[in-house]
């Protein structure tokens, strides 16, 4: 490399040296940077490393010193990422089923690259779990992106859709035909990604499994549905539409014992209202989607649970019961 263009790299080779190889626990010494330096073929003297880390200093990079009798070495204090923030994010991605393994590996991996190399190998043990279960359609990961180009550039889009036959093979609904839609919004619900549209044909909100698309792609024609999105809380969306099932929104009475406040807290939200109901139990009105899915959340919750009102959810939940009590004679 010419010597005039190995000095201008001069000071990226020693921030990047800086950020992947020294932290609190591991300082890094003048002699270390130069022959760092030397593996690029990029001489310096050992004052001219003095005068470029007051550069970086005055850049913006947090660079410590450490003396302790005859030592002296140099370390990034603080980073853009915090150890624990990039923790959040690695166990995010992770955790996340609807990224496939081979995706994951990627993106640990270069989260890892905002640590220093110490540091990357507690975020690597940090995540290593084994049997999670993850998505095989790796084609999610560009349909969200494909998504939000339609979102962004106000254009309708247009996907197949499909469902897994017993044999694992996909089954496109509509016998293969598009679906065309405004999109408006991307949600994460019960560790799927769902994409929250407008369907014209019949006039409402929808929502589809991205998972579950393919051949996406934009169509020359504008959104429309903006005034229902508008008057669309995402949030209460979420908390009304359980597992993403379709079904009829009613405004239910539920009656819990005590000891589940914090379940249906962190189902309904913290604004829900609690009403005492006798000294062991309380009730809660909440719209929800009126779903085989809502019914399963209940039922998950045994004898402490009961839908009170209204009478058509309470029937339903009746024969949803009584089909699987069916199940077992």
């Amino acid at each position: 490399m010419p010597r005039s263009s190995g000095q201008k790299l001069k000071l990226l080779y020693l921030m990047d040296y800086l950020l992947q190889s020294s932290d609190a626990e591991h300082p890094v010494t003048v002699k270390q940077l130069i022959a760092h330096l030397a593996a690029h073929d990029i001489s310096a003297e050992r004052k001219s490393i003095y005068d470029d880390i007051e550069a970086l200093r005055a850049y913006g990079l947090d660079i410590e010193q450490v003396a302790e009798g005859q030592f002296y070495g140099y370390y990034v204090a603080s980073r853009r990422f915090e150890l624990p923030e990039l923790k959040l994010l690695v166990d995010s991605v992770q955790s996340s089923k609807f990224i496939t393994q081979r995706k994951t590996n990627a993106l640990i991996k270069k989260i890892e690259t905002l640590a220093s190399s110490y540091d990357a190998q507690r975020l690597h043990r940090q995540v290593y779990v084994t049997n999670r279960v993850k998505t095989m359609n790796e084609s999610i990961y560009y349909n969200v992106d494909a998504i939000h180009a339609g979102i962004s550039e106000n254009r309708k889009i247009r996907f197949k859709y499909f469902e897994y036959t017993v044999t694992k093979e996909r089954r496109y609904r509509r016998d293969g035909a598009y679906y065309v839609v405004s999109p408006y919004a991307l949600t994460w619900d019960d560790e799927n990604y769902y994409m929250v549209a407008y369907d014209s044909e019949n006039a409402g909100i929808r929502h589809y499994r991205v998972d579950k698309m393919t051949n996406i792609a934009t169509v020359d024609e504008p959104r429309d549905g903006a005034a229902a999105y508008r008057e669309l809380d995402m949030a209460m969306y979420s908390r009304k539409v359980f597992g993403m099932f379709s079904g009829e929104e009613q405004r239910v009475k539920l009656r819990f014992a005590n000891h589940l406040v914090g379940a249906v807290l962190d189902r309904l939200g913290q604004d829900v209202s609690i009403i005492p109901d006798g000294d062991e139990h309380f009730t809660v009105s909440a719209d929800v989607v009126v779903s085989p899915q809502f019914f399963a959340w209940v039922c998950g919750f045994g004898a402490d649970a009961q839908i009170v009102t209204p009478e058509s959810a309470v029937m339903r939940m009746r024969e949803h019961i009584g089909k699987i009590a069916g199940l077992y004679p």
